[in-house]
């Protein structure tokens, strides 16, 4: 078996935390180095997790000898400059959802990442989660025949501190950046790129979205219907119906949970999923195949479907 890949994580935060807690799971990915502006930031979360290098700088970090991949895990303000940071210093990157602000920013880091013939993929942890891989197969085989609606929401409760990333715009404070991501990628992965977009905007008490409502038609005739909210905790449930049969999925349904078919005529076959933590670990087996393989982006999270994500959600708070 090939050596684990070496993981070297550029932030601090919980995101970051709840990554490098999930690498546990896996024998194919290992935290050799975290990098924070702040050196005692980076040796608290090295003592925590057993980290060899503690870096005070993002660019010692990204300079490490010892770290074949960088994982992105700063507010979305700062994913474009990190994230070609990386690249620039000769380092595949995993960047955290949302992959950048806007879709000019996402365009730009692609071409970055194509230029230097570099790995980059969007951190969309829910691609690569057994229910959704398996929810995939299904809508491929045919069993729920012509895509007709997909509906999903994600709303968590947040308490109104201005300070708060979800609040704060110097931070990319967006209910749509940081929750909605969730439910538009889902619909992205199933339907593509939708040619007509409605939405309805409201915002927090600082002015960044709070909540949004979401209708988008696609070509082929399909439509979802897609809401966030920062000051609710909703059901996060998801629906993906076709001619033949639909298939539910219990919340969270970005996380590991379980999905019910349920063909035309009633008949249900649930269906259960094993795995550990919250699932973090598959996007990082799913970097460590693709550097194997030499690929410089993965099938499941493609950087131009990443981006054009972005620009659907840019279409979305143009309506604000």
């Amino acid at each position: 078996m090939s050596e684990p890949l070496r993981w070297g994580i550029l932030g601090t935060g919980g995101i970051a935390h709840t990554f490098a807690s999930d690498l546990r799971f896996t024998d194919q990915g290992v935290v050799t180095s975290v990098g924070s502006r702040s050196l005692a930031s980076a040796e608290a979360f090295a003592d925590e997790f057993g980290v060899a290098h503690r870096r005070g700088s993002y660019e010692a970090l990204v300079e490490d000898y010892d770290v074949d991949v960088i994982y992105v895990a700063t507010p979305h303000p700062m994913h474009l400059a990190n994230a070609s940071l990386a690249l620039e210093a000769g380092k595949p990157v995993l960047v955290e959802k949302a992959l950048t602000m806007t879709g000019e920013e996402a365009r730009t880091l692609v071409a970055l990442a194509r230029s230097t013939g570099l790995f980059l993929m969007e951190a969309m942890w829910t691609r690569h989660l057994p229910h959704i891989l398996k929810l995939r197969e299904l809508v491929a085989s045919g069993a729920l025949g012509d895509l007709v609606s997909v509906e999903a929401d994600h709303g968590q409760w947040f308490a109104r501190n201005p300070a708060h990333r979800l609040f704060a715009p110097e931070l990319g404070g967006s209910a749509l950046l940081d929750l909605g991501v969730y439910p538009v990628s889902f619909a992205s992965m199933l339907l593509g790129t939708p040619e007509r977009v409605l939405a309805l905007v409201d915002p927090a008490f600082t002015g960044v979205d709070g909540q949004v409502s979401m209708l988008f038609g696609y070509a082929s005739g399909a439509q979802s219907i897609l809401t966030c909210t920062s000051s609710a905790r909703t059901a996060t449930r998801a629906c993906v119906s076709g001619t033949d049969a639909r298939v539910e999925i219990e919340g969270d349904f970005y996380a590991p949970t379980t999905m019910t078919l349920i063909a035309r005529d009633g008949q249900r076959h649930r269906m259960e999923f094993s795995t550990q933590g919250r699932g973090l670990h598959y996007q990082a087996e799913e970097v460590a195949r693709c550097l194997r393989e030499g690929a410089t982006e993965s099938p499941r999270m493609p950087t131009d479907e990443s981006a054009s994500i972005m620009e659907t959600m840019d279409r979305v708070l143009s309506l604000h």
